[in-house]
């Protein structure tokens, strides 16, 4: 079903947890779809931070339904919310970025007519519950059990499914049993913000009398290498004769790791910085940061949640022609050595901080220039041919023109 101006073709974007302004539900997917004339754009999610700190993309209406603590009871707010907003928009499509709105979406699916939605797989969800160690016992288990059960129901019901990871496509089996033209992979490229020139060539590491700016982004937390990364600082900091220089920067959910990394950043604010913490930064504040840093860290410990996923900051480095020291993966490594974009280390027995900056000095990077397979455009061009195919024997299809792709 249209909205009221039937040459409209209106679109919601939804997602519980990830802030209206989230880099692959409003940066990549809105600014996309609202590119075309005639798609008017929505994206509910949590609220995000300041007001006008991150403005939204033209075309593009935020709907703030969650402001909250993670395992808040007010999550349950946010699914009324959502319905009231579905039933006040009456999208033709729904893109669902968070499983825990996939009843809602199929309830709304069923009671109308011509509406149909996309399910964006952002991670393996059951997956993370099973070995995160965020839930424990039958909790954990009910909980996976639950997602998987949720999810395999919307597999047969969406008009597509979407994957962030090619990985997910063998990793989950509700995805076995559906037609390859039904699935599709999005990788979390980079998009770079409106008005924003990329550099051609990478960002050259400072003379040796100069300070050596490091980078950590991102969620933070424990698995993903925050201490590691400042342990390697720390080395940096004595071996490089100028200094290094660690910020980190982005949302961490863990109150009790929060306190404790704060309490380090105060013992060492000469070499370590903490943007954010206990509060959500900003896309553009990272990327600023990005620019201002000589090299991106990727101290990531093994773990079966991450070692078949490509982190959206390594796409972010690359974009930006940053040097990457990252952890061994072979995922990782394939596009790092492609481009000639960064090291491999082993942060659990790291180098002697002279070592690691011997190899950074004496170390080539990006040979060829910044790379250009690591932007969002054709990953959006493959978004909007699929929505071509789904809606080229819809009703109003004489009003939803296919693109046409450059």
């Amino acid at each position: 079903m249209l909205g009221s101006d039937s040459s409209n073709l209106v679109v919601l974007l939804a997602s519980v947890l990830k802030p209206v302004d989230d880099t692959r539900m409003h940066g990549k997917f809105a600014r996309t779809l609202s590119s075309r004339l005639g798609t008017r754009v929505h994206v509910a999610g949590r609220a995000a931070g300041p007001a006008g700190a991150v403005g939204s993309a033209t075309g593009v209406q935020q709907h703030p339904i969650f402001s909250g603590s993670r395992l808040s009871l007010t999550r349950l707010a946010a699914q009324w919310r959502y319905w009231r907003l579905l039933q006040r928009l009456r999208p033709a499509l729904v893109i669902v970025h968070a499983p825990e709105l996939l009843p809602l979406t199929m309830l709304w699916q069923i009671v109308g007519r011509q509406r149909q939605f996309l399910y964006d797989i952002r991670e393996n969800y059951a997956l993370n519950v099973s070995t995160q160690q965020v839930y424990r016992g039958r909790t954990r288990r009910w909980l996976a059990a639950g997602l998987r059960w949720v999810e395999t129901l919307a597999a047969r019901r969406a008009g597509g499914l979407l994957l962030a990871e090619a990985s997910y496509a063998s990793e989950l089996p509700f995805l076995h049993e559906q037609p390859a033209n039904r699935v599709l992979v999005l990788e979390n490229k980079y998009q770079p913000a409106e008005g924003e020139a990329l550099r051609s060539q990478p960002q050259p590491l400072p003379p040796p009398a100069e300070p050596l700016r490091l980078l950590y982004s991102g969620t933070i937390s424990e698995l993903n290498g925050v201490w590691e990364a400042i342990d390697l600082a720390r080395g940096l900091h004595a071996a490089w004769p100028g200094g290094a220089h660690l910020t980190i920067i982005g949302f961490c959910q863990q109150p009790a790791l929060l306190a404790q990394l704060e309490a380090v950043v105060a013992r060492h604010p000469v070499w370590l910085t903490l943007i954010g913490g206990g509060q959500a930064v900003s896309h553009r504040h990272i990327v600023a940061e990005i620019s201002r840093s000589h090299v991106g860290l990727l101290p990531y410990r093994p773990h079966p949640s991450t070692e078949r996923c490509r982190p959206t900051k390594l796409f972010e480095y690359l974009a930006h022609g940053l040097p990457v020291v990252a952890s061994p993966n072979a995922l990782w490594q394939e596009l790092l050595s492609r481009h000639g974009a960064g090291l491999s280390l082993d942060f659990t027995r790291p180098e002697a901080g002279a070592m690691l900056a011997a190899r950074l000095r004496g170390t080539v990077f990006y040979p060829q220039g910044v790379p250009g397979d690591v932007l969002w455009e054709p990953e959006g061009k493959k978004l909007w041919l699929l929505l071509d195919s789904l809606f080229k024997t819809a009703t109003f299809a004489p009003h939803f023109a296919p693109i046409a792709h450059r």
